[in-house]
């Protein structure tokens, strides 16, 4: 049994949904990422097979590396025909309740179930299933489909393993254990193709995100005595690459990789703030408690934040004291 506390909730709760003939929301996060997207899949289309019928809902399009390992999933932007008077909602890779976004929290104000693996989540859903331990909300998902039994198609397995594959940094962050490793076998059993995960999502870049990832190296900074590398990216840049928000995902992993770095720092200009990304190479860093301080969080050794209405020279100044101090505190 890969999580038989979890699984066990789990069995309880989708019977109560289909002795209720209750239909789900199965509902991700804003700005949807590998592990989010793996897991509105893999659980919508569980459910669905256990005839619990159920549509994944999510605030933001599905980026386009994303969008093949959707198949035929009920899929759909939130709209007037979902809400809490006619679905419950299931809450997969939020950390919290406003991950989800305004118009999905004000058509549903009250998760019933929140499933996820973020070491800041405190359980704001009436059943809370957290793992802060495992390496990705699709880990957790597969360990319980998986302990009971339940029949995972082809599509489900590849959506679950990219979910894991991409939260574990294909295989290389503290968080892959043994148990990731022999879940994902299962799930290679069962019709998961890591060749055609690798190449859709690793292997098919556009010219401009190219072009956009070279001007964030050239915008990379050492800062704490070499135990900090900052990368930034404007507005500007997006603009003349032509390249889409989603084109960054991963750039960070550059920052964070360099000899001595112990974070590495994405910073993005948007049009109403700055959002960051933090990777650490140590759980003991502990970069969601310096997302924290400013109403961000996440994992460990990564995490996120979204700072409005400031500029992002400001911003940088404000965030690298922020750095220093926590670096002092930790251990």
């Amino acid at each position: 049994m890969f999580f038989l506390e979890r699984s066990k909730q789990f069995k309880h709760l989708t019977g109560e949904l289909s002795e209720n003939r209750q239909k789900v929301a199965v509902i991700g996060h804003m700005r949807p990422d590998g592990d989010c997207v793996g897991s509105q899949v893999g659980l919508c289309r569980v459910l669905n097979q256990l005839g619990i019928q159920a549509v994944a809902i999510n605030q933001d399009p599905v980026p386009e590396t994303l969008a093949p390992f959707i198949g035929d999933t009920p899929w759909s932007r939130p709209n007037t025909l979902y809400t809490a008077a006619t679905h419950v909602a299931i809450l997969v890779d939020c950390a919290d309740a406003e991950r989800c976004g305004a118009a999905i929290r004000e058509a549903f104000p009250q998760p019933l179930i929140n499933i996820d693996h973020h070491i800041s989540n405190e359980g704001y859903a009436r059943s809370n299933l957290i793992e802060a331990q495992a390496s990705a909300t699709a880990e957790i998902l597969a360990g319980m489909f998986l302990d009971l039994d339940v029949t995972i198609d082809p599509v489900t397995a590849q959506a679950l393993y990219v979910g894991i594959a991409t939260d574990t940094g294909q295989f290389r962050f503290p968080s892959t254990s043994p148990r990731v490793f022999k879940i994902c076998s299962e799930l290679i059993d069962r019709g998961a193709n890591p060749n055609g995960a690798a190449q859709a999502l690793y292997e098919n870049q556009t010219f401009n995100q190219l072009d956009l990832l070279q001007r964030f190296l050239r915008s990379l900074r050492i800062e704490c005595s070499g135990r900090v590398c900052i990368g930034r990216l404007t507005r500007a840049d997006y603009n003349d690459t032509q390249a889409l928000r989603e084109d960054a995902e991963g750039f960070v992993d550059y920052a964070r990789s360099i000899q001595g770095v112990d974070i590495g720092v994405l910073m993005e200009e948007r049009d109403d703030g700055i959002k960051c990304s933090l990777r650490a190479k140590r759980a003991a860093i502990r970069v969601d408690k310096l997302a924290q301080v400013f109403g961000g969080g996440g994992h460990a050794c990564a995490a996120g934040l979204y700072q409005p209405s400031v500029s992002i020279d400001t911003f940088h100044s404000t965030f690298l004291q922020a750095i220093e101090a926590h670096l002092t505190a930790t251990v």
